[in-house]
């Protein structure tokens, strides 16, 4: 501690003695005409001395963030970094001059620079830039970590002093960008993977919304919201868990296709691919059902890998995914029956129960009087660490949601008497994509029957009434959207953060989220 409070106090030193040579160092712009990846890129040695001559008085001007620097007598050198990468920078007391030589002298590792120069190679062949002028932009305080590569004969590189310690680079993402340069670019391609899925969208004709974060009901997902208050019209609000219900009512309103990103909110846990704040994807397709979704889901995936990789095959975490389309689709029911041997559609609630206290798995006694929700409950505890390839796992009891379309194989006499029977399951036209064990989002034939509509989301309201915690209260304007008339439709939602991770490798959803929510110190 004490030696980094003592590179502070040398830091303020130094701000004042450049303030002592009439130096702002916090100026209001600089010029930038190029980065340095475009010097680079346009460089070309002379061939002459004429051709020479000429590049000397071709003037550039770049501004970055010194990461390496090398003081020496009357000339000298320094690495900065600006948002596109790295170049040298040399400065000679003969050319910027002697008081713009001693601002150098006084510069660290850190600060901010602007410099005009021309470009040229230096007998070490590097391409640099000689500076004519030199400006500092911004005079910093604390000091960076100092992070040193190494190149080996084989040309690996090997880091020295990284900033790697995990709970302070999500702390200080800042820092974390600075000096780590594959950090950056897990956020460059997670914005390009964004745009992907737009152009993929787009491509067919949907249209972006915006809806509301703040709520007065919340619902469209099973999760515990977080809630405020808003002092003017003195309500509860809470933040948004999903936008299902109102891209739905913007179908209802004549929007045929609509998208949205969004930041939804739930108040739950945090592990290696939950965050309370993350960021999905929701679309919604009037006059198309669950298999439109599966066609399109796979191919906006498809096509963001390829726009990142070039390939549809790669590596996660040591383990080879293809998301070549198509992809598996895989019956719930036939999960389970692949993975434990069973066939529950000819078991009851009762053989269901013993087989999961048999074999040791866990479920929430709750539901033990609902076989729809227990054949759930089994398929997550032994199936999805299954699951490693893209697969659509298909048709979930309809007990899981109360906004889905029961199966199209059922006549309405059917459904009416299985309702009768609690050993009866009535299975939906719903499906979840799973890759890497993970599930990657949700979609379903939207329910727009506005009779059944109103009664499983009654239902659902009765399920929390008995101690289900995550069940969302009832919607009365929704409903009336339904029954103003929506037409047949299907939506899904996307879980933009596992796949970023899934594309760029990261272990954690907290390596692809610039902020993740931490405990404050």
């Amino acid at each position: 501690m004490q030696e980094i409070n003592d590179l502070i106090q040398s830091r303020l030193n130094a701000l004042e003695e450049i303030k002592k040579l009439g130096v702002n160092p916090y100026p209001h712009r600089f010029q930038v005409s190029t980065s340095s990846e475009e010097v680079l890129a346009s460089f070309k040695d002379p061939a002459d001395e004429k051709e020479a001559g000429e590049q000397k008085n071709k003037t550039v001007s770049v501004a970055g963030r010194i990461m390496a620097i090398r003081k020496m007598g009357k000339a000298s050198f320094c690495h900065i970094k600006d948002d596109k990468g790295r170049i040298q920078i040399y400065i000679r007391q003969n050319d910027v001059g002697e008081d713009g030589y001693k601002l150098f002298k006084l510069l660290d590792i850190g600060d901010i620079i602007g410099v005009n120069g021309f470009v040229f190679r230096t007998k070490m062949g590097e391409v640099s830039i000689h500076a004519t002028k030199l400006e500092l932009l911004t005079k910093t305080i604390q000091p960076l970590p100092v992070v040193k590569e190494e190149t080996t004969e084989n040309g690996e590189k090997i880091v020295h002093d990284a900033f790697a310690d995990v709970e302070l680079r999500y702390r200080q993402r800042y820092i974390d960008l600075i000096v780590n340069d594959k950090v950056k670019d897990t956020f460059v391609k997670r914005t390009k993977i964004i745009q992907s899925i737009k152009r993929t969208l787009e491509g067919y004709g949907f249209f972006e919304v915006e809806t509301p974060t703040l709520q007065s009901v919340y619902g469209g997902a099973n999760a515990k919201p977080f809630v405020t208050h808003h002092n003017t019209l003195d309500i509860d609000l809470y933040l948004r868990i999903s936008n299902e219900l109102f891209l739905k009512r913007l179908i209802v309103g004549g929007f045929n296709r609509v998208y949205e990103f969004v930041r939804d909110f739930r108040n739950e846990g945090i592990d290696r691919t939950h965050n309370p704040e993350f960021t999905q994807v929701e679309w919604y397709q009037a006059y198309g059902d669950y298999n439109d979704s599966m066609n399109l889901y796979e191919e906006v995936v498809e096509k963001a890998c390829l726009d990142i990789h070039g390939t549809t095959e790669i590596e996660y975490q040591e383990t080879q995914l293809s998301f070549k389309r198509p992809w598996k689709r895989l019956k719930m029911v036939d999960a389970i029956k692949e993975i434990n041997g069973i066939d529950v559609l000819n078991m009851t609630k009762a053989d269901i129960i013993k087989f999961m206290n048999d074999k040791g798995i866990g479920f929430d006694t709750k539901i033990s009087h609902n076989k729809g929700l227990l054949i759930a409950a089994l398929f997550e505890e032994t199936c999805e660490e299954s699951l490693v390839q893209p697969t659509f796992l298909l048709d979930h009891p309809l007990d899981t949601t109360p906004l889905c379309k029961p199966l199209r194989q059922y006549t309405m006499q059917q459904l009416e008497d299985m309702k009768k029977d609690p050993e009866q399951v009535i299975f939906a036209e719903r499906f979840e994509p799973y890759i890497n064990k993970w599930e990657l989002g949700n979609s379903y034939t939207e329910l727009n029957d506005p009779i059944l509509q109103r009664a499983l989301l009654e239902e659902q309201v009765e399920r929390g009434r008995g101690g289900e915690e995550e069940t969302h209260p009832l919607d009365e304007d929704f409903l009336n959207a339904i029954e103003v008339g929506m037409p047949p439709t299907t939506g899904v939602g996307l879980g933009v953060d596992r796949l970023v991770m899934l594309l760029t490798d990261s272990a954690t959803i907290r390596d692809v989220l610039f902020f993740p929510l931490m405990r404050p110190i």
